[in-house]
């Protein structure tokens, strides 16, 4: 028999759920720009997720190449999220960010348009994205819980120019893993980063927030890659970002980090990860006990090392540090992603892979980008919640959408970064 309530206890507020609308339906966004539904491709707790394209005479058909998330207007986590793509994804600032960098790729979603809709005296909330392909959550498992060197260092370097863009543009993002990372719709060789439910103005009007350590706000994110910062309950900085793509990076080398036996103890995540910055020859022994420990591995996470709170990240030399162990490897800058595991030329056997709880999900191979919510303490939370389809589905996402995020209360302030 269940425990009984405790008396006086109040159950979470409800959200409510989406209703779903017809293919056709017209969205107007907040320019007047007309946005025409197609079929819903996902379903979360509290949003659906839908093919779309600019208004036409002609119906959206299958490789259309917009996504809408709708949701009710007074659910709010559309509105937190949709703040970052405002203030840092518009087509025009990444172009120009790309022309003056000269990238010829800038893994950072395009936002198209939001606005409110409304549809039999109920209002919605809604956001125009491109649409992407699979994740690589999914490629990781298909692969035997293993990437190739050369792609995990493609990989790297990828996400160091999508980190410093966002970081630039004054967030961080907060939650990077292999779920997060989609490969775009046309392109197999593109990845974006998506997924910022947890991203944090760090820097408001280019001024940082101070250290401060909260212990109601531990442990948020993912729990296996999330920052010693978001451990302690401090607000999410620079050095949080690559220490999470640290992480990242070296399970894909070795498909399993350390503490992944011990997820639901958060408390043993964070000081295992305390022990791992402390020595970090240690940790890599724990994570490559068979084979050579990757040096550029070692380099890239003692540079993180000795980041403070507030400082800049070097990002020219980490980004050395893996491009020279690229070129090492004899790997030509050809950026064409070959995920398959080879030994002499042969593939390796895909390892069955188990079902594992996911703070967030991914895209499906139909293309659309899906949500998670944070992991509370000492409990790792990664369940992903499917649709009737088994090709399809989306994340249910009681505190985030897709790509849409939760809301967040107020930061601390702090005096100074241990």
């Amino acid at each position: 028999m269940p425990p009984k309530a405790k008396a006086g206890a109040r159950a979470p507020a409800k959200r409510k759920l989406a209703e779903e609308f017809p293919p056709g339906e017209i969205l107007t966004d907040s320019h007047k720009k007309c946005w025409k539904l197609g079929t819903p491709i996902g379903q979360g707790g509290f949003g659906l997720l839908y093919l779309a394209n600019e208004e036409t005479a002609q119906s959206v058909g299958p490789e259309a190449p917009y996504v809408i998330k709708v949701e009710p207007s007074e659910n709010g986590p559309l509105f937190c999220e949709l703040k970052f793509y405002q203030r840092a994804a518009r087509p025009d600032l990444i172009q120009s960010w790309m022309k003056s960098h000269k990238q010829k790729h800038l893994g950072v979603p395009r936002y198209w348009g939001s606005g409110l809709h409304n549809r039999g005296g109920k209002g919605y909330r809604f956001m125009v994205m491109d649409r992407f392909g699979t994740d690589l959550q999914k490629k990781f498992e298909e692969n035997g819980k293993k990437f190739p060197r050369k792609v995990v260092l493609q990989l790297g370097l990828h996400l160091l120019d999508v980190l410093e863009y966002i970081h630039e543009h004054e967030y961080v993002h907060a939650d990077i893993k292999a779920s997060n990372l989609l490969l775009s719709h046309t392109d197999p060789n593109q990845v974006f980063l998506v997924d910022y439910g947890l991203a944090y103005r760090y820097a408001p009007e280019g001024k940082p927030k101070d250290y401060k350590e909260d212990p109601k706000r531990c442990h948020d994110g993912t729990i296996e890659f999330t920052s010693i910062d978001a451990h302690k309950g401090v607000s999410p900085a620079r050095r949080g970002d690559l220490e999470i793509l640290g992480y990242c990076m070296v399970q894909w080398l070795c498909g399993r980090l350390p503490w992944e036996d011990k997820l639901q103890d958060a408390d043993y995540v964070r000081d295992s990860k305390v022990k791992c910055r402390d020595n970090i020859g240690e940790f890599m022994k724990k994570c490559f006990p068979s084979e050579p420990e990757p040096e550029e591995m070692v380099k890239y996470m003692e540079e993180v090392k000795t980041l403070g709170y507030s400082d800049k990240p070097p990002y020219q030399k980490l980004r050395t540090i893996l491009q020279s162990a690229l070129t090492s490897l004899g790997a030509s800058a050809d950026n064409k992603l070959d995920f398959s595991m080879t030994t002499n030329g042969v593939s390796s056997p895909k390892a069955k892979t188990t079902k594992r709880k996911k703070a967030a999900a991914s895209d499906e191979p139909d293309g659309s980008p899906v949500k998670k919510r944070r992991a509370p303490p000492k409990k790792a939370t990664n369940r992903v919640k499917k649709t009737a389809s088994p090709k399809k589905r989306l994340v249910d996402t009681a505190s985030q959408t897709s790509p849409m995020p939760e809301v967040k209360k107020p930061r601390g302030r702090a005096k100074k970064a241990p």
